[in-house]
């Protein structure tokens, strides 16, 4: 399985218009060779150098496993987004206080949907994918604020 972007390459910079120094939407996802037998796909972006140790920018499950590409500024039909790091519901883009971030796209594959609230946020989806999780796909890009 694959995950990858028309906007940027894997371990390259994240272009501005998809961070808080831009337009902050979330940038065109192309998912490829999804395991037969996956009920749905989850998606986390997460930045692991945060000064919090580890802040989330994105959490979306119940993805159909036949999607292929999310545009930009989009989610996929019937998706649910759940509560990143801000305390809101969808995408929000990089935003590093100082220095260049990695910022990681996991997609899973997963063997069945999952009825939960919006208020569910990363480590509440994780612990529910226990045990569900049939492949995962990772895609990284940096990000350093503009002056």
């Amino acid at each position: 399985m694959q995950l990858i972007s028309t906007a940027f390459d894997n371990k390259t910079t994240i272009p501005a218009r998809y961070t808080c120094d831009g337009q902050n939407i979330n940038p065109p996802l192309e998912i490829k060779d999804v395991p037969t037998g996956a009920k749905s796909l989850a998606i986390i972006i997460n930045d692991p150098d945060a000064p919090s140790g580890n802040f989330i920018h994105w959490v979306i499950w119940n993805i159909n496993p036949a999607t292929a590409i999310i545009t930009a500024n989009s989610t996929p039909l019937n998706s649910i987004q759940g509560q990143n790091s801000s305390d809101q519901t969808g995408y929000t883009g990089p935003c590093p206080p100082s220095g260049t971030h990695r910022y990681y796209f996991t997609l899973y594959a997963l063997d069945t949907t999952f009825d939960l609230p919006i208020t569910t946020n990363a480590s509440d989806l994780q612990a529910t994918m226990q045990n569900h999780i049939l492949k995962e796909a990772q895609l990284m890009g940096t990000y350093r604020r503009q002056s």
